[in-house]
């Protein structure tokens, strides 16, 4: 453990001994020695991938061969063979509490979790609501700071004229590289700015802004004072962003005048504008402050720009970043940073749910502090000083919160901040910042992949990418075909790939193997994560499935960087995460299946959620776009195989007859750009198909597995319609699918 410095106390690790009490960790007065302990065998990790350290190369398992860890990353790596891995999981179950209060204390705390005169429980918990509230407290008591660990601690560490942030530009001329002392004092100028604006702890931010500096600069300073940040997606519409500005009662915005990705450019201040003013008329309510940072107004060969003077701006409540923050720099005050208890958040991201209404998912500081820390250390195995880390996720998505801001500087790691696309100005961009900037990490998406494999190989080819040491997937479960093309061709067919399973909930990884210690199955995600308990339930009478098999993957007790709550509606917390099965369980709405080497592959949704190109987006979200145009009186949506996108949405839908007259000649195209106004581009349908009548149970409910098969043109067995009130709208249905499609 690493000492602190005398301006903030050391973290006592001295061991506590706990019981339980159903879930709910409890101080214990004495006994044995404690531990919560399993209520399975699943947390016994295969033990016939044991590798020892002098034989490396393939394993068989029954799904084929397995990829052993490269010997040279093995050797150096944090966790170095299935044995260790297998000795720190297991520990990391049967006594969380102490594995957990040691990793923490890698971190900087001004008061330790665990107390020192009135000693405090490292994990207080309860995932069965018969049993009372659902909630998780990790490090209660314990006081800490994510910019000061981000930042300044690892100054201290001698890392400050290292690179912290390198910021590749959609242009050729605006990139820039960061120390750690550079961005430090971006952070310190920012949050007394925030300050000097009325900003403070447990204040709302939100951030509405493209893949440029001032993001994670803006998100570090809101972390230093104690305000919430909550960063929209700069790809959502003005609907969608009015939504999340009212529900989360945001008191500043942040954002930019334009967003540029390849030769789009996106006006954002304009959206903005657009965005407070349904606050205004739906609500009564707007943030008191709109911070602007003007950019994409300079002409760089092909790219877009807009035009400083075409940027909206209201001089009662707007700032200009450059122009207003300017003053804090030089001004000798004070850094208002301030540690902050464990137990109060430090984000609100949204993401889509099933009921059309986005959940703002609440992470506590402390638990998302330590997970992201760990999972970086351990899954992209991190050195201080020496990795840099290209995770290509945009900062709008929990992704590019845990693993392309903060996680890598957790570990002192350098990391990349891309504002562009994969494929602008060519195929090679990716790989060429690669090699110029010595990466040793690249983490992205199925998706991107399949796009950049759509382009050949030789784009890779003409790339080194010879400092690269670790590959990873995120976002979606990824076809072996891409998984083989991403490990041959871009890792040379040696470099491990981590394909990690985890979701906004979880703030970090949950299934996904360690590079130096887990063979490799393509399309596996492998084994849990240390402290993650996963099991198999049935989906019908909810049992554990014990060995090969397949069903609801749950989790049965809670890991550091679970959630909190959902903000303002922790009954939508309870009802949608824990009373999908009885007994106490985090329902992920995920479908897994377990090899006979217990190897776990993730299949998809189980539920109403869909997942296009990475990102999230709920059928009743669509579907409630839909309707909202006069000629729609009733919409199912549905997502099918797309061969970039991983999902695609086709919708059907019921038109007014009433208002035939009022339809233009391609009315799906305007329901089309009614669901790009009203949520954002990513989510509009790729197909709507207008029926007559949908499919539905006697009971009203629409069978929505019926219409997806027939959107694939998978007709031959539609299963059960036994329960179909009309079953000549599956007729209906089929003729006017395959009329949309051109095939009849």
């Amino acid at each position: 453990m690493r000492a602190t410095t005398t301006t903030t106390r050391a973290v006592t690790t001295t061991r506590r001994r706990g019981k339980t009490s159903g879930n709910v960790v409890t101080r214990a007065t004495g006994g044995d020695d404690g531990g919560a302990k399993s209520r399975s065998s699943s947390i016994d990790v295969p033990r016939n991938h044991a590798v020892s350290p002098g034989r490396r190369g393939r394993a068989r398992g029954t799904n084929g061969d397995a990829i052993e860890p490269p010997m040279e990353l093995a050797a150096r790596a944090h966790v170095g063979s299935m044995e260790q891995y297998r000795s720190m999981y297991n520990r990391s179950i049967k006594e969380p509490e102490m594995f957990w209060s040691e990793i923490a204390g890698e971190l900087r705390w001004e008061t330790a979790f665990d107390g020192v005169d009135k000693p405090e429980e490292v994990l207080e918990w309860n995932f069965d609501p018969s049993k009372g509230e659902v909630y998780v407290k990790w490090f209660a008591g314990g006081r800490t700071n994510m910019s000061f660990n981000c930042l300044d601690l690892q100054i201290e560490r001698g890392l400050g004229d290292s690179p912290a942030l390198i910021f590749e530009a959609n242009d050729a001329v605006n990139s820039r590289i960061f120390t750690f002392n550079e961005l430090r004092e971006e952070v310190s100028t920012f949050s007394k700015f925030l300050v000097a604006q009325g900003i403070g702890k447990g204040d709302r931010v939100i951030m509405y802004l493209p893949m440029i500096p001032m993001m994670p600069i803006a998100m570090l300073a809101c972390a230093r004072i104690g305000a919430v940040h909550s960063i929209v997606f700069a790809g959502y519409s003005a609907k969608s962003l009015a939504q999340r500005v009212v529900d989360c009662q945001a008191k500043m915005i942040i954002t930019a005048s334009a967003s540029r990705r390849g030769k789009k450019i996106i006006p954002l201040k304009k959206i903005v504008d657009e965005a407070l003013e349904i606050c205004m008329q739906n609500d009564g309510f707007s943030p008191d402050r709109v911070v602007v940072k003007g950019n994409a107004d300079t002409r760089i060969d092909d790219t877009p720009f807009l035009n400083i003077d075409d940027v909206p701006f209201n001089p009662q409540r707007d700032l200009w970043w450059d122009d207003d923050i300017s003053q804090y720099r030089m001004d000798e005050k004070p850094d208002p940073m301030e540690f902050i208890d464990s137990l109060d958040p430090a984000f609100i991201l949204y993401t889509s749910g099933s009921t059309g209404k986005p959940k703002g998912v609440v992470h506590a500081l402390g638990g998302y502090l330590v997970y992201a820390y760990a999972t970086s250390k351990f899954v992209f195995d991190l050195h201080p000083g020496e990795d840099i880390v290209f995770c290509t996720a945009d900062l709008g998505w929990i992704t590019g919160h845990s693993y392309t801001l903060y996680g890598p500087l957790l570990n002192g790691c350098a990391t990349v901040l891309f504002e562009g696309t994969p494929t602008y100005p060519n195929a090679e961009i990716w790989w060429n910042i690669v090699d110029k900037h010595r990466v040793t990490i690249f983490y992205t998406s199925p998706t991107a992949l399949r796009t950049l494999q759509g382009f050949g190989d030789a784009p890779v080819h003409k790339s080194s990418r010879a400092t690269l040491r670790i590959l990873g997937t995120v976002g979606e479960p990824i076809a072996k075909e891409t998984w083989l093309w991403y490990h041959e061709i871009i890792g040379d067919k040696k470099l491990p790939i981590v394909d990690t399973w985890w979701q906004t909930e979880t703030g970090g990884h949950i299934i996904t193997p360690l590079p130096g210690a887990t063979p490799l199955k393509p399309s596996s995600a492998t084994f849990p994560f240390f402290g993650v308990e996963p099991v198999l339930l049935d989906p019908v009478d909810g049992h554990e499935i014990d060995g090969e098999g397949e069903g609801s993957l749950c989790i049965k007790r809670p890991w550091p960087g679970i959630f909190m709550d959902v903000h303002g509606a922790h009954e939508r917390y309870e009802n949608s995460y824990f009373k999908v099965f009885e007994g106490g369980y985090y329902a992920s709405g995920d479908g897994a299946r377990r090899d006979a080497d217990g190897y776990l592959y993730v299949t998809g949704r189980l539920d109403d959620v869909m997942n296009v190109s990475g990102h999230r987006i709920g059928t009743a979200e669509v579907e409630s776009a839909l309707v909202q145009h006069p000629l729609c009186i009733e919409a199912a949506v549905v997502s099918i195989g797309h061969e970039i996108k991983g999902e695609t949405i086709v919708a059907f839908v019921i038109l007014d007859p009433l208002r035939k007259k009022e339809a233009t000649q391609y009315p799906e195209q305007e329901l089309v750009f009614k669901v790009r106004a009203e949520i954002g581009p990513f989510a509009a349908p790729e197909r709507v198909i207008v029926v007559k009548n949908l499919p539905k149970t006697r009971s009203g409910k629409i069978m929505r597995r019926i219409l997806k098969k027939i959107a694939a043109g998978n007709i031959e067995d539609l299963g059960d319609v036994s329960a179909l009130a009309d079953p000549g709208s599956i007729e209906h249905c089929i003729q006017a699918e395959q009329r949309a499609r051109g095939t009849r």
